[in-house]
């Protein structure tokens, strides 16, 4: 036999909102609260959300305008035994490279190339505007990738703080409430001839 769940009751949804003479004005201040701070915790989450990706994905396009590229000379074998697999799955090791820089000028620095590069191979390289060795920027589709991430990350945790904020104050009526429930029946207490401790 299936087991038969209890309906609710006709009319408890908005039990808060509806006049009752049981109903404490306490309640009716939680309906609102509980309405502001949903409200609130919405679109908050949605402004911190967008806010944080498109900080993320400017950022990122700017870390890709001020980067470039260049070729440059492996002066040593890649250290094989230093080998890794980044995300893109190629075998990735660390390596010395020569490259000149638009003045002229000859620099070295290590840097992460393919692990099965030999000396006196060319490597794609990236530098900053003080053509310094730099990580290659992330491209728009990975920084999108970011940005939705991050984004989702802030407003869930913008949300959570402004709903946890809202069940406090809930929480400190429910604590009032029940320190009005003992006075009053303290007070019938006593004018029914009962004693009170």
């Amino acid at each position: 036999m299936p087991a038969v769940r209890p309906e609710r009751p006709a009319g408890t949804r908005w039990w808060r909102l509806r006049r009752n003479p049981l109903r404490r004005r306490s309640y009716l201040v939680e309906a609102w609260l509980l309405l502001v701070v949903w409200t609130l915790a919405l679109a908050a989450a949605v402004a911190a959300g967008i806010g944080a990706a498109g900080a993320i994905e400017r950022d990122s396009a700017a870390l890709r305008a001020e980067r470039h590229s260049v070729q440059a000379v492996l002066t040593k074998d890649a250290e094989s035994g230093t080998s890794s697999v980044d995300g893109i799955g190629d075998a990735r090791a660390w390596a010395t490279v020569r490259w000149t820089a638009a003045d002229g000028t000859r620099h070295t620095g290590v840097t992460r190339v393919s692990g099965a590069s030999k000396a006196g191979s060319t490597t794609r390289i990236w530098l900053d505007p003080q053509d310094r060795l730099v990580p290659e920027p992330a491209g728009a589709g990975q920084a999108r990738f970011q940005a939705v991430v991050l984004g989702t990350l802030a407003g869930v945790t913008v949300a959570g703080a402004v709903l946890l904020v809202g069940s406090g104050m809930c929480a400190l009526l429910d604590r009032r409430r029940l320190v009005q429930w003992d006075t009053e029946w303290a007070r019938a207490d006593r004018q029914w001839g009962g004693k009170t401790h």
